[in-house]
């Protein structure tokens, strides 16, 4: 990875020629791309060796059982490490002091040869500030914290993870490559459990992924594994950027659930947090070596003025090194096959992406944007995709920034894909503001349409920020009323749970199918799980009762969860059979407001959708471009996904010669009411 990136911006000035008329802003952020590029190269040897830093900071404990360990504090006066292994003896042990801000310790083996710290030891680090005063803190880049015992407070403790190599775990499969379109179960381990407590890595691999397989999702985005302190931050508030966090078990035990994932040929996501970090001192990077700089900016623009947390100095150069180390390390440690990074927007602007984005250019080019960490970002994809072609990359970002993703050799920022934030907004929207027969066919239509061309979006109905308290899931939306009297198939009919069950398989199979180039669901939400998402906390009374997920409901026959979630399987299983995600856009023809019917042919298939609450109808006329004979392949009117059997899945469609729609044939064909079907030529 020492050669220097290569850059054509024409690319770019094809795929959307107003971007010519910011050329020179765009090629300025290029320039420094390629200069920081440069710069590794030419001091460190490469990106390949910059990005191993967590082999060379941290403790390190070698083959002769010495002990070296090194930390970046350029705001400390003095270092030391303590903990069991000297009886706690704060300045018994201190470190060298290095150049540039660094700091180094070596412990010899004991007399007998063993080891002075052992496996589970607990250590902190001690920093003697500029004023004399001593703090404790946890190194940046220790691979193991737990929470301590109730008695002892709350603050996190560093133990030494070293266990003797006959009990270390070894990966036993290979990775999967990387899939031809992302379907993407995005999940929590700790709440990935029937049990009132948090669900562990082991639970996730034996008994989740297996569900997760058969459903035919291909990918798995794991989110809150980073460790953090407060476990109600849903994993936001990273306090340990290197540790699993523990509270799941143990490193080995992720590495296990990382590699059943794999066996089932599923590919692996991190939710990555580098947009901020945890305001905590004392367990977390905040004020490390005493001053409130060292890994983040000072002053206010170190700050989120919303999140509460500290922000990145991405201009630093230790800190470059700290954060594509981490992004490396879960790669090199854990096996992970790529990264879903967090927080994006706020990255990208300097007012944190709090305001909203019009779609004007000058936004995305103007002195808002947050260069460095533009260039971070830029760096990130690049240093990733040049170390692994098989990684995949996705941006939370809600701002529509240009050249996101588009290839760094094009000048484009690198990410594989980014997340359309839009469409859940819109279903939430109708769902909270309009009756049925209000919906816009056109707007929802634009809406799961309107994206970048030739730049990768993940599609999803709803995620985890819809699932959580203060908001409520579609399924809640629509039938929150009798969810909990008229959702056995034995109780009275239902028009709520009837229309409910309908709009949630529509909604799903539109979003899936037409707003984007990729997948994502939240787990649960393919049945329709009930209720939000709330973790243990003061305000709660540290209840676990709505931070799990509740297997039963769907395992159970006599409820009409399971319909949901077999619809869920059929549509992801036609996905892998049909191949619509990764190819062009769908080609819209038709989307009729008083019909509330829409149209859409994407490779080669026929997607019909009739929202309509009350009129069914016969011989509709839909155009299509090839002509031939069609037949329905998935339906959501059919009786095992709780629909009423109106489609006949056996007639053959023929299509008519006369072109209709701005197509050049035609079919004519039954559209009953809240149903969705696909046809494919046969």
């Amino acid at each position: 990875m020492a050669n220097e990136p290569k850059v054509n911006l024409e690319k770019l000035f094809e795929l959307d020629p107003y971007l010519k008329s910011h050329e020179q802003e765009i090629r300025r952020r290029n320039t420094e791309f390629r200069g920081w590029i440069k710069r590794l190269n030419d001091l460190e040897g490469g990106l390949n060796e910059f990005t191993q830093g967590y082999k060379y900071f941290g403790l390190h404990i070698a083959q002769d059982n010495s002990v070296v360990a090194r930390e970046w504090a350029p705001g400390a006066k003095e270092v030391y490490l303590t903990g069991d292994f000297n009886n706690w003896q704060w300045l018994a042990t201190p470190y060298e002091k290095l150049a540039f801000g660094k700091w180094e310790l070596k412990i010899p083996p004991n007399p007998d040869g063993s080891c002075a710290i052992k496996h589970l030891s607990e250590i902190k680090v001690i920093i003697r500030k500029q004023d004399g005063a001593l703090v404790d803190r946890l190194s940046p880049w220790a691979k193991y914290v737990v929470p301590p015992p109730k008695e002892l407070g709350v603050n996190f403790q560093q133990r030494v993870w070293h266990p003797p190599a006959h009990e270390k775990y070894m990966f036993r499969h290979r990775k999967p490559s990387r899939p031809r379109a992302l379907r993407i179960y995005e999940c929590h381990v700790g709440i990935a459990t029937e049990e009132y407590g948090v669900g562990t890595y082991r639970n996730f691999a034996d008994n989740i992924i297996p569900r997760i397989a058969k459903l035919g999702y291909n990918t798995i985005q794991l989110m809150a594994i980073m460790e953090h302190a407060y476990y109600a931050s849903f994993g936001y508030q990273v306090t340990s950027f290197f540790a699993a966090s523990s509270r799941y078990g143990t490193p080995d035990e992720l590495k296990y659930m990382v590699d059943k994932a794999h066996e089932h040929g599923i590919f692996v996501l991190l939710d990555v947090v580098h947009s901020h970090a945890s305001k905590n001192t004392q367990d977390g990077l905040n004020q490390f070596d005493g001053t409130n700089a060292c890994y983040f900016h000072d002053g206010s623009r170190g700050e989120h003025p919303t999140w509460g947390s500290r922000l990145f100095n991405y201009s630093e150069y230790e800190v470059l090194r700290f954060l594509l180390s981490n992004l490396r390390w879960w790669r090199d440690e854990y096996n992970f096959d790529g990264y879903r990074f967090d927080g994006v927007t706020s990255m990208l602007y300097h007012s944190r992406g709090g305001e909203g984005f019009s779609g004007d250019y000058n936004e995305y080019f103007g002195l808002n944007v947050d260069t460095e960490a533009l260039i971070y970002l830029a760096i990130a994809n690049y240093f990733l995709h040049e170390m692994d072609p098989n990684v995949i990359t996705i941006a939370e970002d809600v701002s529509g920034m240009p050249t996101l993703c588009r290839p760094t050799e094009e000048g484009g920022i690198g990410f594989d894909y980014r997340l359309a934030m839009a469409i859940p907004d819109k279903w939430i929207q109708l769902l909270k503001t309009k009756s049925d027969e209000e919906w816009n066919i056109g707007n929802i239509v634009h809406t799961l349409t309107n994206r970048r061309w030739k730049e990768s979006t993940v599609a999803y109905a709803e995620s985890h920020d819809q699932a959580l308290v203060g908001d409520k899931t579609i399924a809640f939306w629509l039938m929150d009323k009798e969810m909990y009297t008229h959702m056995s198939v034995v109780s009275d009919p239902s028009l709520i749970i009837d229309r409910g069950i309908a709009l949630h398989k529509m909604i799903r199979l539109i979003t899936h199918s037409l707003g984007g180039e990729a997948y994502l669901n939240f787990i649960g939400n393919e049945f329709g799980h009930p209720e939000w998402l709330d973790f243990p906390r003061v305000g709660n009374n540290d209840s676990y009762h709505y931070a799990r997920r509740q297997w039963h409901l769907v395992d159970d026959q006599l409820l009409k969860y399971r319909f949901l979630n077999e619809f869920d399987r059929a549509m992801q299983h036609a996905e892998e059979k049909y191949h619509w995600l990764d190819c062009l856009p769908a080609y819209v023809s038709w989307k009729h407001e008083d019909d509330k019917v829409i149209a859409f042919e994407r490779n080669n298939l026929l997607f019909l959708f009739n929202f309509h609450s009350t009129k069914s109808f016969t011989d509709y006329r839909i155009g299509v471009e090839l002509a031939g004979k069609y037949r329905v392949v998935l339906s959501s009117d059919d009786a095992e996904f709780g629909g009423f059997n109106r489609i006949d899945k056996n007639v053959e469609h023929h299509t008519f010669p006369e072109g209709w729609a701005g197509r050049r044939n035609h079919i004519q064909l039954y559209l009953p009411c809240r149903t969705a079907c696909i046809l494919a030529p046969q």
